[in-house]
């Protein structure tokens, strides 16, 4: 889901190292962290479907730009391989990738567990897929009175974006996607909900995102993009980085996922920066899965040399790029509920909206264009909604105060 647009964030976040440390102490998730979790509406032509972190890890062996340890991987010994190879390397700090130990992309297309579409739909009575399970982090920020829930989401493959029907470009193995729910400490109330999509996101109130599903309409409803699985508060088509439709994401009501059904959940202590396994699963898997979410390398291949077949360029992004990192590169501790600002965003806000948002197209939902119905007259709307839909002047009002 990479474009050119994302090159200062990704190169920043390619610098940074986790110093997060782990401990087998187990401690407790409230009940109301749960309860208030999102539910994802897959795309209903999604072929690419959420897949099971500890089986796609098992096809990969652990490598640097140099060097493969061919030695069967888990999760359980993820983080002690990694410092295995940068034993043998010599380097603390080398650059680490998960490669795959057999063809992943060819012209016949791609192998199920990349795609896990005949497998991994969600169950139509109650949203649970067995063989995918989501991951929380709960990070306690008692200065703030804010306790934060993250909630990942793991998909084998990321089918990037096409740019004016040209594409795709940006294509990944592993795909970690997230949001997050902002609750007050004291009260235990959810204030807001962040949505990730192409190294940004958006930010809802929590209220502004509920009544839009069948499964419990007293919890908020995420939209995951076909292919991109960037997470959008409406249907429709949705424009992004680049206006006048160049390049969007498209979005619908297909299958509703249920990620709480199935997860494994974390405790990260703000300013300790210790990672603590929560025994509040049914399954106790996070004990046996160990310390995972310590590796700092790359779930996915290294972005392929510009003289490999597979390999095409565009202007925008080569069609596929690096793997992405992990759950704790995305600024757990994090202040505003936003991950980070674009460049783009001039004013560096974190714009929190008060209504869905730019659903685009004869599906859509939401408003055409939110920033600017806050301060029209609803007499005025038709008009302002036909003169800015899609165009610039929506769009750079939005980027810049989002």
């Amino acid at each position: 889901m990479g474009h050119w647009s994302m090159l200062v964030p990704l190169l920043l976040n390619c610098l940074a190292t986790n110093a997060y440390t782990w401990s087998n102490e187990t401690k407790e998730i409230p009940e109301y962290i749960v309860k208030h979790s999102p539910l994802v509406h897959l795309y209903s032509e999604e072929l690419y479907y959420p897949g099971s972190i500890d089986q796609y890890v098992s096809r990969f062996m652990m490598s640097t730009a140099d060097y493969n340890l061919t030695a069967p991987l888990s999760l359980s010994n993820l983080t002690s391989s990694a410092k295995e190879v940068r034993e043998k390397v010599n380097d603390e700090k080398a650059e680490l990738y998960l490669t795959s130990r057999e063809q992943w992309q060819n012209e016949e297309g791609h192998e199920d567990w990349l795609t896990n579409y005949k497998t991994n739909k969600p169950n139509i009575w109650n949203g649970y897929i067995s063989n995918a399970y989501s991951t929380l982090i709960v990070v306690d920020k008692p200065d703030m009175d804010f306790v934060d829930a993250f909630w990942f989401y793991f998909y084998p493959y990321n089918l990037g974006p096409f740019v004016m029907g040209r594409g795709p470009f940006g294509d990944h193995l592993g795909d970690w996607e997230h949001s997050v729910v902002r609750f007050n400490r004291s009260s235990q109330e959810p204030l807001f909900l962040w949505m990730s999509a192409h190294g940004g996101g958006a930010g809802y109130t929590y209220e502004s995102m509920l009544d839009q599903n069948v499964l419990d309409p007293k919890r908020p409803a995420i939209y995951s993009a076909r292919g991109t699985h960037a997470q959008y508060s409406s249907t429709g088509r949705h424009p992004h980085d680049i206006p006048y439709h160049m390049l969007s994401d498209f979005t619908d009501n297909g299958d509703l996922w249920d990620p709480s059904l199935n997860h494994v959940a974390y405790v990260l202590d703000e300013g300790s920066e210790v990672v603590y396994p929560a025994n509040g699963t049914e399954s106790g898997r996070e004990l046996e899965l160990g310390d995972w979410l310590l590796f700092d390398g790359h779930w996915g291949n290294k972005k392929l040399e510009p003289q490999d077949v597979r390999q095409q360029w565009s202007p925008f992004e080569w069609r596929i790029i690096d793997g992405p990192r992990g759950p704790l590169s995305k600024n757990l501790e994090r202040k505003t509920v936003c991950e980070r600002s674009k460049w783009w965003n001039l004013f560096k806000r974190c714009h929190i909206r008060q209504s869905i948002t730019l659903g685009e197209g004869w599906d859509a939902t939401g408003n055409k264009c939110e920033i600017l119905n806050e301060y029209t007259p609803a007499w005025l709307l038709p008009v302002t909604n036909l003169v800015t839909s899609g165009g610039w002047v929506c769009f750079w009002v939005d980027r810049m105060l989002s």
